[in-house]
């Protein structure tokens, strides 16, 4: 007949650490080595390796075309218009390419951007201001 090995934990039934010593090893976030996707460059390098080979750089391209614009909204637009005591506003001076529609304007203003939303022109030409962009 074949002889069978008892299993493992058949084994430690009972002993408490199961062989992994007195102190807690083999427990918890303790044998992952760090949390996350700690140590991939240092301990966990072979992993890098076998799994995770794109996990480092860059990856695809940005067409040249697509534009990051830095927006503002017309609440945030009127505060500052507010706080310098300024009728005629130009954004791009404060760091701003759009101009959105969210808030409400306080005063007629005269607002200068490279974009504005619909929105935000509706919002402006309500009020009785002006909406400038250099197109």
């Amino acid at each position: 007949m074949v002889v069978r090995k008892k299993k493992r934990i058949s084994r430690f039934r009972g002993s408490r650490t199961h062989g992994y010593g007195r102190v807690g090893q083999h427990r918890k976030k303790g044998q992952q080595g760090g949390s996350g996707m700690t140590g991939l460059k240092k301990h966990k390098w072979i992993w890098t390796v076998k799994y995770g080979k794109d996990y480092f750089g860059k990856h695809g391209f940005v067409p040249k075309t697509s534009t990051i614009n830095k927006v503002i909204n017309l609440g945030e637009v009127s505060e500052l218009a507010a706080k310098h005591s300024l009728t005629e506003i130009n954004v791009k001076d404060f760091g701003y390419d759009k101009v959105l529609g969210k808030g409400k304007l306080t005063q007629p203003l005269i607002i200068k951007a490279t974009l504005f939303s619909k929105q935000a022109l509706a919002k402006i030409e309500e009020v009785g201001g002006k909406a400038i962009s250099p197109e």
